[in-house]
């Protein structure tokens, strides 16, 4: 842990007899947590407090955004500099991602969600009963969300994330002084630099030796998964993506999908490619590229074969459509159709990867039962 020193420096002035006076310098050290894989935010820690910093809400932000986390009102140094100040543990929680929801479940703290725009959406069984039980406020869409129920929660922080610098919803939100705090883990490019984003809801409800506990164990058994897939003999050729308007979508070689892919000892047939999120292309340039590839994972929105051949008949060039060797998330539901890939994968990476290895290398991992990954219907 590093130790950071903030010095407040002495003040000078002169009296009308320039009687020159000093005021001590007063130091504040703190302790940077250890943040390894994730990009995004810091976490610095104080007695009594705590300072967030998240530095890439959206790609290519030009604003690095300061979070004051107070622990029981206790004193704060005026000298400190801060876009929201909250007082933690948090007690009242509105979060806008059901990427959020483990998180809040790992510290057993579901009970401090009250609202969230789009509930049907939401899985995990432990806060749908909370909201079969009227205890979790439906706020719309979150494109659209409703301001007017939202304030009237009074929440003592809503979790928001972004595209860009300009949400009206938040400005909204935060005229009314309700703090809006930008969560950026969709933007970070590897599995575990997601999963160490526990730490940011960690330090919201002041559980940070939790949290990096919780962490640990992610990584342990992400790595142990990885070095388990290195020791397969052969390394299939691998497919990723899906079709929309015209164009076929595929993951960048920088994409966490594509590391996914990698760490599981896979050959993905667009590794070579840098940017990040998806590149669009041509479905012949795919055909082209990939008609032989041993597997195709995430196709989309297709869930059956007859979807896919009702789609296209051109889809049945692809080998690993002849030999059923494709799958899919789009089948694991949550009981109101959520899909449970877009809610848990980001913070258990290490499920994840093991449905992969159990995919391209079943003699590694035999009697498996995926978690995600499933073969179309």
């Amino acid at each position: 842990m590093k130790n950071i020193i903030f010095l407040l420096f002495p003040l000078m002035f002169f009296s009308c007899k320039t009687e020159k006076k000093e005021l001590s310098a007063i130091a504040l050290s703190g302790d940077t947590l250890a943040i390894e894989y994730a990009k995004g935010f810091s976490i610095i820690q104080y007695d009594g407090f705590k300072i967030l910093k998240v530095k890439n809400p959206w790609p290519e932000a030009d604003k690095t955004y300061t979070y004051l986390l107070v622990v029981e009102e206790s004193k704060v140094p005026q000298s400190i500099a801060y876009d929201h100040k909250i007082n933690i543990p948090v007690k009242k929680l509105v979060v806008t991602s059901t990427t959020h929801i483990p998180s809040l479940e790992a510290f057993q703290e579901e009970k401090t969600l009250i609202g969230f725009p789009g509930l049907d959406y939401i899985s995990s069984k432990k806060t749908r009963d909370r909201i079969k039980e009227g205890k979790v406020t439906e706020l719309g869409k979150n494109e659209d969300i409703n301001t007017e129920v939202l304030i009237s929660l009074q929440p003592e922080a809503v979790i928001g994330f972004a595209v860009n610098g300009t949400n009206k919803t938040f400005n909204t939100l935060e005229k009314s002084g309700i703090p809006v705090l930008f969560n950026g883990d969709w933007t970070e490019e590897s599995p575990l630099g997601k999963a160490e984003w526990i730490k940011f809801f960690g330090a919201l409800f002041n559980k940070t030796k939790e949290a990096t506990l919780y962490f640990q164990e992610v990584e342990t058994a992400y790595l142990d998964a990885k070095k388990l897939a290195k020791s397969a003999s052969s390394s299939p050729t691998v497919l990723s993506g899906s079709m929309y308007k015209d164009q076929w979508y595929v993951p960048y070689g920088d994409s966490w999908s594509a590391q996914f892919i990698k760490d599981a000892n896979a050959n993905y047939i667009y590794k070579n490619t840098s940017g990040s999120g998806s590149i669009a292309l041509a479905f012949e340039t795919v055909l082209s590229e990939a008609q032989n590839a041993d597997f195709w994972i995430a196709p989309g929105q297709f869930k059956t074969f007859n979807q896919l051949n009702e789609s296209s008949v051109h889809y049945n060039q692809f080998e690993a459509v002849k030999n059923k060797q494709v799958f899919t998330y789009s089948n694991t539901l949550g009981e109101t159709g959520g899909v449970i890939y877009y809610e848990l994968a980001p913070i258990r990476p290490d499920l994840v990867l093991k449905d992969l290895i159990a995919l391209f290398h079943p003699e590694l991992l035999p009697k498996y039962e995926p978690t995600f990954f499933k073969p179309l219907e």
